[in-house]
């Protein structure tokens, strides 16, 4: 037989069957609610159900009435709306560097901030088959280790890709093309300076004792211009390089370089140029080549140079 249960323990369980059962086209009535309470062995008379509603609605949770046929109670407001559980479940599916038994971890969770029903919805979102994956079932210990590190001002210890062990500073973590990277100071090796890491080729990682180091470094360091100037995130000789553009390819480039930059027209209206810092690497020049002709570098003679001994060194291989 069902028993009293306490106030608390009944609002919560009320609670969470308007959160599980409930949603804008799915409604309960009392004694639906009282039936549900029931099967949780909780009694419950129906005139305590008006005043149990009324508790959570003083609480701030917005339990709404549609009265008449077919009408009942719903919980009306949550904490994320469902088009934004379906953006964040995409964000997971999308992501490289989230392996799949991580993002149906994460997505069974999100599940649980809406109803059973709308949670059915989380589950028909988009997925590309065949999507790559990592298989590293340590990087949330990996982020967490690094954020700790960081907050904390301290070293860290890891094993990086098939190169062996790393010691460096962290300072930032960084989300670029996918993936997550740590923004470091390391001085282990010549040249010591700033690097980065993807976070999902690093193992074991640990914290450690020692104060980090790269204080100077990093007293001015901008990361939305150091990802701007690294093409995926590759390094490079850093050069103030000026390209020319079609006028088709505006809103491309600030895609690319934001606000900061000065376009300036050309006389004929069909191009314009602008001056951008940049590490160059092969990278940056398959970014351009991309453009199919639309973009040339025109500045300094080295970095044209090497853009023209790269697609002079492809057209031989492809010959």
């Amino acid at each position: 037989m069902p028993k009293q249960e306490g106030q608390k323990s009944k609002l919560l369980t009320l609670l969470r069957i308007l959160e599980q059962k409930t949603d804008e086209e799915h409604l309960l009535n009392v004694p639906q609610l009282v039936e549900l309470l029931e099967q949780q062995d909780i009694l419950a008379e129906r005139k305590s159900i008006y005043s149990d509603i009324d508790t959570l609605r003083s609480l701030g949770y917005d339990i709404q009435l549609r009265r008449g046929r077919g009408g009942g109670y719903w919980l009306a407001s949550r904490t994320f709306e469902l088009s934004e559980l379906k953006l964040l479940v995409d964000a997971v599916q999308a992501s490289k560097v989230v392996s799949a038994r991580t993002s149906s971890k994460l997505i069974h969770k999100l599940e649980a901030l809406c109803s059973d029903y709308e949670g059915t919805q989380l589950q028909r979102q988009v997925y590309v088959d065949g999507r790559p994956k990592s298989d590293s079932h340590t990087l949330l210990y990996s982020i967490d280790a690094l954020h700790s590190a960081i907050n904390a001002g301290r070293m860290v210890r890891f094993r990086y890709k098939d190169s062996g062990t790393r010691t460096v500073s962290p300072w930032q973590l960084a989300w670029e093309n996918g993936c997550y990277y740590l923004i470091a100071y390391q001085d282990e090796k010549e040249p010591a300076g700033i690097r980065n890491y993807r976070v999902d080729r690093m193992s074991s990682v640990t914290v450690l004792g020692d104060a980090r180091r790269g204080k100077a470094e990093f007293r001015q360091f901008d990361l939305p211009a150091y990802l701007r100037k690294h093409f995926n995130m590759f390094g490079g000789p850093e050069y103030r390089v000026t390209l020319r553009c079609t006028a088709d390819l505006e809103s491309a480039m600030r895609d690319r370089f934001g606000r900061t930059p000065l376009f300036v027209p050309e006389e004929d209206g069909a191009y314009f140029h602008f001056d951008v810092p940049v590490c160059v690497s092969p990278q940056f020049y398959g970014w351009v080549c991309g453009f199919g002709g639309k973009v040339e570098v025109t500045a300094p003679a080295e970095v044209r140079k090497g853009i023209h001994d790269m697609v002079q060194a492809l057209a031989k291989q492809h010959d």
